[in-house]
């Protein structure tokens, strides 16, 4: 591995910047930190494991970023975590159960599919005037989507944020406020399952979590001030940032 050399530990800490910030503003980060990680040696199924570890300590901080300004519902926030929860707990074990090559060949397959979302899924969003609705269809969706999330992580603020935005009825702003309750929950039980299968590096893990966390502070800040239209401007961003990396540099 690279990891010998100082400057592969700032691309770590950077990585985590920038990856905790898109996360919790849009999403997609984990684009940028899973890739990092392989590229610097680490094998594909760790790095999933491993990238847990930052994306529980930038959801912690958004966490408390939105408390203080009095954002959150918890008892919704978290009635959807633990809906979410199982899920990923099994998504976690098939996770930890991906030979090297088959997670490269699922990675690969993930980029493809967020390709074509991102071409020809509708873009739109949608202002709750009456607070949330469909909450029991919001809740079974988050079974699955707690899978993804347990499963492989990328690509996950791309299912939240509709089921959230769109099915659920809340604006972007709320959206990205539940989504870090949500993520953050259900990713422990997940970084639990990596864990006991010996998947997670942690000093690895830590050095990305301590770039996470200060994205997740920067996210969350730049989500409070300036709301819907920075994290449209963001969102669109992460895309064609993800676009750039599937057609040149897989």
């Amino acid at each position: 591995m690279m990891l010998s050399e100082p400057w592969a530990w700032a691309a770590l800490l950077l990585a985590g910047l920038i990856g905790g910030a898109i996360n919790v503003i849009a999403g997609g980060g984990s684009i940028i930190t899973v890739p990092v990680m392989i590229f610097l040696g680490v094998p594909g199924p760790i790095a999933n494991g491993t990238n847990r570890i930052a994306i529980l300590a930038q959801n912690i901080a958004a966490i408390s970023t939105f408390k203080r300004h009095g954002l959150y519902d918890f008892k919704l926030a978290f009635s959807l975590a633990a809906c979410a929860l199982p899920g990923a707990l099994v998504g976690a074990w098939v996770g930890v159960n991906l030979s090297g090559e088959r997670f490269n060949q699922v990675l690969a397959g993930v980029m493809i599919a967020i390709l074509l979302y991102m071409q020809f899924g509708k873009q739109s969003s949608r202002q709750a005037a009456e607070g949330p609705r469909r909450l029991f269809l919001g809740h079974a969706l988050m079974v699955l989507a707690g899978f993804w999330g347990g499963f492989i992580q990328i690509g996950m603020g791309f299912i939240l944020m509709p089921i959230l935005n769109r099915v659920m009825g809340l604006d972007l702003v709320s959206t990205n406020v539940y989504k870090v309750a949500i993520v953050a929950v259900y990713t422990i039980g997940a970084l639990a399952v990596f864990a006991l299968g010996g998947e997670v590096y942690w000093l690895i893990g830590g050095v990305l979590a301590l770039g996470n966390s200060l994205g997740g502070y920067v996210g969350a800040k730049l989500t409070l001030s300036k709301g819907d239209e920075l994290i449209r401007r963001v969102l669109a961003v992460a895309i064609i940032a993800m676009v750039v990396k599937l057609l040149f540099f897989s």
